[in-house]
């Protein structure tokens, strides 16, 4: 049993021939893009929120209804899309998922009523559920397991680092031209980049930048695809093994309490500034930037101290345990914002908590730890499809309650009390941290050597 309290960490071998190429990075670059406009077009709606419920005429608690619904076809879609992508691969599910997800971005501008813009809503849900699953593939096979944190952080601050560049941009958007045209311009942003990803990404084995000396490194380190692989056809069995796992249940739950505050921050942040603070627009548009700053610090922060925990103890679970219970504790002091009464301070404290929150995210670190190598896809989606339940129920729940008592009061204690639900997720359930073997994978690895 102490064994299994420090998982393996494969080693690295000596590459003399050459040196090494970095084609990785590039590809790091694409997805990490691609995970800006993916959060940019999702939260764009949190920004225009305080015009356009005016011009729409919808409550709170409709607001509510509508950031939620997003999450409830992004959430349905997700087991689905990782079967996709497992079957068709990452080039073509990217590319179709973003030119889907940006139309609908593009036709957010033209919507009439709460009818249409929650079928707007629907349709970039379902276009958006492959992208972590394919973000998460892509870093299993791209980058060997000492590398995968800082990789992971590396995208993920893709979530914050959209809306804190170009908030004000949008912003000034809203008050120039309305908040319809931000919508067009966004979308537009998104297919452009659809196309440059068509042009752009390859898997591995089709790289004709990346030289033997990286090829080796990496797959010395537990990465690249074996085109010699037959793919796994989907099963309900390999789904009801997998959801018969701690190490799914645990980092599911604890990638739902980080998402509650994500999504806070990305649906209802600007309208309590507006309507719990009292600040004038202009002010929101400022202030708004700095805990997705914060943020994008925490989770560049949480990556580099996993990966080097990871090289100076060898553990694989205190390297990926240890920033995120930290980064989840400190999501939970956002309830200090309720007792604090300058503007400042209460940026500081939403900064410091969403800090927290971004070293917290990197649950989509364990995924490439966990998952059997030729169901990463599905594993993506299961875990996903848990953890973004937070996607529907915290937009509603902070809605009702802000209906009710008229204050976001009710609402941060909800999102404290949820991150401290996560913290004790990785603690108790999560367990050891190893890839999931399925039946017959042992046999099958036998069979090819």
């Amino acid at each position: 049993m102490k064994s299994q309290a420090v998982s393996p960490v494969v080693q690295d071998v000596p590459i003399a021939s050459s040196r090494r190429s970095r084609a990785r990075f590039t590809i790091l670059a694409l997805i990490a893009i691609g995970t800006v406009v993916n959060y940019l077009d999702r939260t764009v709606l949190g920004i225009a929120a305080p015009t356009l419920t005016k011009d729409l005429g919808l409550s709170a608690a409709v607001m509510g209804l509508v950031f939620s619904a997003f999450s409830w076809t992004y959430t349905a879609s997700q087991i689905p899309a990782g079967m996709f992508l497992d079957r068709v691969g990452v080039r073509k599910t990217y590319f179709l998922a973003v030119a889907s997800w940006s139309t609908f971005i593009v036709l957010h501008g033209f919507v009439g009523g709460l009818a249409s813009l929650l079928v707007c809503r629907f349709g970039l849900g379902v276009a958006e559920s492959p992208c972590f699953s394919a973000n998460s593939r892509v870093v299993g096979h791209w980058f060997p397991q000492r590398e995968r944190a800082r990789a992971t952080s590396i995208y993920q601050v893709g979530q914050y680092i959209g809306l804190a560049v170009f908030s004000p941009l949008l912003f000034w958007i809203i008050a120039a031209f309305g908040w319809r045209a931000m919508f067009v311009v966004v979308g537009a942003v998104g297919l452009l980049f659809s196309l440059i990803w068509w042009v752009r990404y390859h898997e591995p084995h089709e790289s004709r930048t990346m030289n033997d000396a990286e090829r080796e490194y990496i797959g010395a380190g537990g990465g690249l695809e074996s085109t010699g692989d037959v793919q796994r056809p989907f099963s309900w069995a390999d789904v009801r093994t997998l959801l018969g796992r701690r190490q799914i249940w645990g980092a599911a739950i604890g990638q739902f309490a980080g998402n509650a505050t994500v999504v806070f921050f990305l649906t209802w942040f600007p309208t309590y500034l507006v309507a719990e603070r009292h600040m004038v627009w202009l002010k929101v548009g400022f202030f708004a930037v700095l805990p997705f700053l914060g943020a994008s610090a925490g989770v560049l922060f949480g990556g580099w101290v996993s990966d080097l925990l990871l090289r100076r103890t060898g553990s694989v679970n205190l390297a990926r345990k240890l920033p995120i219970v930290t980064g989840l504790l400190l999501a939970s002091t956002i309830v200090l914002a309720i007792y604090v009464k300058t503007d400042t301070a209460v940026i500081a404290v939403m900064s410091i908590a969403f800090f927290g929150q971004g070293m917290g995210g990197l649950g989509w670190s364990i995924v490439p730890d966990i998952a059997p190598k030729r169901l990463m896809g599905l594993t993506g989606g299961i875990f996903n499809f848990t953890a973004n339940i937070a996607g529907i129920v915290t937009p509603v729940v902070i809605g009702v309650l802000v209906s009710l008592t008229g204050s976001f009061v009710l609402g941060l204690a909800f999102i404290g009390a949820v991150a401290l639900l996560g913290a004790a997720s990785y603690i108790f359930i999560l367990g050891d941290i190893k890839r999931i073997e399925l039946p017959g994978d042992s046999l099958a690895a036998t069979s090819r050597r």
